[in-house]
């Protein structure tokens, strides 16, 4: 079978804010941008390439979710339980010290881990949880 991940989807808050962690932070470039205000849908993909994508949208657009349900999932959000996104990188401590001048929220600095891969972690600005391993 010939298969491959085309877009993977995580939820923002604020699409201008989420454009800028992952464009200034990691480098990503915008694909397309539909909607208006906070009810965007922005595609964006590592620079130079335009799959596999993250999609970055509201959560609460989903008309069959329930209002109880929006708030769980806006609490889970705040949290950083929601969503988790894993990246990788030649170049680990190169990424991290970018990412992190920016500003953005480390949640973990670089780190060999017990199962053999170093990474680091940040939260982007909606929450969401993002690893970033070193490539082998």
């Amino acid at each position: 079978m010939d298969i491959a991940i085309q877009h993977t989807f995580l939820p923002h808050t604020d699409p201008d804010a989420s454009m800028a962690f992952y464009c200034e932070a990691l480098g990503f470039e915008v694909l397309n941008v539909v909607g208006e205000g906070t009810m965007r849908w922005v595609t964006i993909a590592p620079a130079g390439t335009s799959s596999p994508s993250i999609v970055l949208h509201p959560p609460a657009a989903d008309p069959g979710i329930t209002e109880d349900e929006r708030n769980t999932i806006a609490q889970m959000m705040a949290k950083g339980t929601f969503a988790t996104i894993v990246l990788t990188t030649p170049r680990l401590e190169e990424t991290f010290d970018k990412a992190q001048a920016t500003g953005a929220e480390v949640t973990q600095e670089p780190t060999d881990q017990p199962w053999g891969v170093r990474d680091c972690a940040f939260r982007d600005p909606a929450g969401n949880h993002v690893r970033i391993n070193q490539a082998s």
